[in-house]
């Protein structure tokens, strides 16, 4: 990359993907296992290899880039590993859904076949989501790509497995889960999605078997009752006194069941009589192995009712509601149906409800577990930011139930289990074994489950370092520095990643955990293809490039708030981005053939020179400090603010003079300073924009190699210059009430105009006299009067304003027709009114207001507060124009 000058536009199209090869070609990105600097390193919370790039991953993925770019250039070796997911139900989901579309299944492949056919999937399109990782800018360092299922992560979780299992913290069980129909396989609890849905509460008679009366229970799973073993009702309702310890006529099914009193029943729920379905509720199930009541399975694996369900076998389980709905009106047992909002659990996958029953699976035994993953979090040896998310962490692991980790499906890491067909004994174990570890039987076969895919991912930290070997790269990067993450994971993933790392590495996985929310839309609503809210990352990349998406993203990132997101934001921060390169462009016309310092004089001398050197100090301080607390909104927003508006708005418009100047040393020391700092704002940039930043860095003088070998500029305090701040506080007072004015009284830009500054003390007029020219420059004006107050006269024909006990003075008896301003206010006025009065009718029309949706009432609102304000200014102006008017025709007088 030459140095030169800048094309007049910033191509993104034409940069991007050469920079990023630059980066790779030139192993930027790859880590140093036996460096000496100091380590920092973070492990990329693995995307599904059936992933696309959506805005979640685009913020999740800019913030750990961000950190790492910022903390190679404070000079720590820096790992970032990345890798992919095998995603055991998504992936198999995608590779069925194509063998359907041939009219075949897994099971007309078998289950060599079919794995043969993922893995081909897998090779073929896996890698989409790091093709789009790499678009996005991030850093990671790809020699180290994992995936969960490659083989020495196989191979770590097979040992894990097992020494889990000779512990006693793995066990094989039959227990209440949850299972999905469509998935055909057991869910953790956390992997069901409850959502609330409108549904109806069937109100259902039970006939006392002795003939004295009947119950009626609530249900809003009619279809279940068939498998029904009881009815509960509390032990102190007045109304069940007498009726427990009778049987009841199970409705549709002709079987006696018992009355059961438990504390368990809310009395205020439905009729206060609950119908006990062990087979099909987990909180029934406990009641059953309580009252020691049978347990009946009525729907099956597939969704459809078994034989146990009589007359309904063989239909699904949605039918059989109708057609039992329709059988206990027939027969004179529906009393009546409420509507009725209750939580549905679905299949977090697919969607599909899921269905709780027994079944005989494996378990991770999972309390003694969580109560070191707690302590390590009270004691801080692991950090939560924000702290909030703290209090759910520990909710969720004080009332952890043990985890279900068999799946069955077929992709995913097989259970390293063997059943004997001659003693029926289990062997478990890291290598295939070829017979029985308890007879010697040669007669086993491999359990048929595959482990839940969060099982391998929680050993991510360390596996992907090559555990259970010790090599160099757990010496040097375990425990990780920090995992971003977004809160929906903090359960399935982050606990379970601690759990795993302290019992298996005897420390935590990572030192500190940066939560982050989520990307909503512009109206703060979740993003979703059927609202057509969806904000695609790849295309906004493609329209307004890479920096202005990451900088968007990263300056919306505010600490325990969603982002919200819109094209516009993207545009608007694209603008920025051409004004770093417009501004640089700027710079290297003026430095072209200079000779620039090594080093800033001690003394620069001008106050504009003092004042953005003080202020770049400030800058460097607040950046870290934003950074090293993960508050990354404000190291944004630090950058912008200063760049666009104190270094390009202010002290490039100051130093014009200089640059152009016929004063050499003035001319060396403005170009040195306005490159150092440009420079080293470059460098700040760089983490959220790293591909503007390197192809400005490549064209500046005094640069080499790339900008993510740079350092970070560190502070030096000696520049920090509170009196150089506070003397340009006003300077810029004095010039931006002019402007003001200027604005305010339709002045020209073109046209020059006199201005007064009445000081209050010597060094206020001191100091805008020294800085009379850049006042004059920037105001725009023909000339500047400068005295005390006291000894100068206000001007009759002038607009003011007050900045610091300075009084400003525009002149406008020779530059403004009074009369014609009076007249184009009045018709602006006017125009105004007419707005505001459609807007208000609008408001006061009850009709609208009620059936409007609610942004659209509030934008109106909002429309008419604005055009208030802006009315009332109007007026205001208005007469203080009639002021000046009549003033001039007294003067005229």
């Amino acid at each position: 990359m030459n140095k030169g000058q800048l094309p007049k536009a910033y191509e993104f199209r034409d940069v991007e993907a050469r920079i990023y090869a630059f980066w790779e070609e030139s192993g930027c990105f790859r880590a140093d296992e036996n460096s000496k600097k100091p380590a920092f390193s973070i492990v990329i919370p693995p995307p599904n290899v059936t992933g696309q790039l959506h805005m979640g991953h685009a913020l999740n993925n800019t913030l750990q880039d961000i950190l790492c770019r910022y903390k190679r250039l404070k000079g720590f070796e820096v790992l970032w590993v990345p890798g992919t997911d095998h995603a055991g139900i998504a992936t198999q989901n995608v590779v069925e859904r194509q063998l359907a579309q041939q009219g075949l299944s897994r099971y007309d492949l078998g289950r060599e076949k079919f794995v043969e056919k993922v893995w081909e999937w897998k090779e073929e399109y896996g890698g989409y989501i790091i093709k789009q990782l790499k678009r996005l800018g991030a850093s990671c360092d790809w020699s180290r790509e994992r995936f969960t299922m490659d083989e020495g992560l196989s191979r770590a979780v097979r040992i894990v497995f097992v020494k889990l299992y000779e512990e006693g913290l793995i066990y094989r069980g039959t227990r209440m889960i949850n299972w999905c129909p469509r998935c055909r396989t057991a869910l953790a609890n956390i992997e069901v999605e409850g959502e609330e849905l409108p549904g109806r509460l069937y109100h259902i008679r039970y006939p006392l078997a002795d003939g004295s009366g009947e119950l009626v229970v609530a249900t809003t799973r009619p279809e279940t009752m068939l498998g029904d073993t009881a009815v509960a009702v509390h032990p102190e309702d007045p109304r069940y006194l007498e009726v427990v310890g009778k049987d009841v006529i199970l409705p549709l099914m002709d079987r006696r069941i018992p009355v059961i009193a438990d504390t368990y029943v809310d009395r205020e729920f439905g009729t206060g009589a609950l119908k006990v379905t062990p087979g099909h509720d987990f909180n029934d199930f406990d009641l059953g192995v309580k009252h020691n009541l049978a347990l009946i399975q009525v729907i099956g694996e597939d969704g459809v009712m078994t034989e146990a369900a009589g007359p309904y076998a063989g239909l699904d389980r949605y039918e059989c509601r109708k057609r039992v709905v329709a059988d206990l009106e027939a027969g004179g047992y529906l009393v009546k149906i409420d509507d009725h909002l209750h939580r549905v659990g679905h299949c977090y996958r697919c969607k599909s409800v899921v269905e709780p029953m027994q079944s005989l699976q494996w378990f991770v035994r999972t309390q003694p577990l969580a109560e070191k993953a707690m302590e390590a979090v009270r004691d801080g040896r692991t950090r939560i930011v924000p702290e909030k998310w703290e209090k759910d962490y520990f909710q969720w692991l004080e009332n952890i139930e043990d985890w279900c980790v068999s799946r069955q499906i077929w992709w995913g890491h097989r259970i390293p289990a063997w059943y004997c067909a001659d003693c029926g004994e289990v062997t478990v174990a890291v290598e295939d074994p070829d017979r029985c570890g308890s007879c010697g039987s040669p007669h086993i076969t491999q359990e048929e489950d595959v482990l839940d895919t969060w099982f391998s991912s929680a050993l991510w930290p360390f596996s992907t370092m090559g555990w259970p070997e010790k090599t160099p790269e757990l010496t040097k990067f375990y425990p990780t520095s920090v995992l971003v993450t977004g809160f929906d994971i903090l359960f399935f993933w982050v606990a379970r990643m601690m759990m795993m790392g302290l019992h298996f590495m005897k420390d935590v996985p990572f030192r500190d955990v940066y939560v982050h929310a989520l990307v909503r839309d512009a109206q703060g609503q979740k993003m979703s293809k059927s609202k057509g809210n969806v904000i695609d990352p790849l295309i906004m990349m493609d329209q307004y490039g890479t920096d202005a998406l990451r900088f968007t993203l990263t300056a919306f990132a505010v600490q325990g708030r969603d982002v919200k997101l819109s094209e516009e934001r993207i545009e608007g921060y694209r603008h920025f981005v051409n004004k770093i390169w417009n501004a640089t462009r700027l710079v290297l016309m003026n430095v072209e053939g200079a000779r620039i310092l090594d080093e800033i004089p001690e003394d620069p001398g001008r106050l504009a020179h003092r004042w953005i050197l003080s202020r770049f100090q400030k800058v460097v301080q607040e950046v870290e400090e934003a950074l090293e607390n993960y508050h990354f909104n404000q190291y944004a927003q630090s950058l912008y603010q200063f760049f666009w508006h104190e270094y390009c708005d202010w002290y490039l418009e100051m130093i014009k003079p200089d640059l152009y100047g016929d004063d050499p040393q003035a001319k060396v020391v403005a170009q040195t300073i306005a490159v150092q700092v440009l420079r080293n704002v470059l460098v700040m940039l760089h983490p959220v924009m790293p591909f503007v930043t390197e192809e400005l860095w490549q064209k500046l003088p005094g640069t080499e190699g790339s900008i993510m070998q740079a350092e970070f500029p560190p502070v030096d305090k000696y520049r920090i210059d509170s009196g150089a701040e506070a003397d340009m506080e006003l300077v810029m007072g004095v010039i931006g009430s002019i402007r003001n004015i200027r604005g305010e009284m339709n002045i020209s830009p073109a046209a020059r105009v006199n201005a007064v500054c009445l000081c209050a003390t010597e060094t206020e007029k001191g100091l805008v006299e020294a800085n009379e020219r850049t006042v004059v420059d920037l105001a725009r004006l023909e000339g500047l009067s400068v005295a005390l107050q006291g000894q100068g006269s206000k001007p009759r024909l002038a607009a003011g304003a007050v900045v610091s006990g300075v009084e400003v003075y525009v002149l406008l008896d020779d530059v403004l027709d009074f009369e014609s301003e009076a007249a184009r206010l009045q018709k602006e006025i006017t125009k105004l009114e007419k707005e505001l009065s459609i807007t208000n009718r609008k408001l006061s029309n009850e009709d609208f207001l009620t059936r409007a949706p609610a942004q659209v009432v509030e934008k109106e609102r909002e429309k008419a507060e604005r055009l208030g304000e802006k009315l009332e200014k109007m007026r205001r102006h208005r007469q203080r124009i009639e002021e000046l008017r009549h003033d001039a025709a007294g003067s005229a007088g």
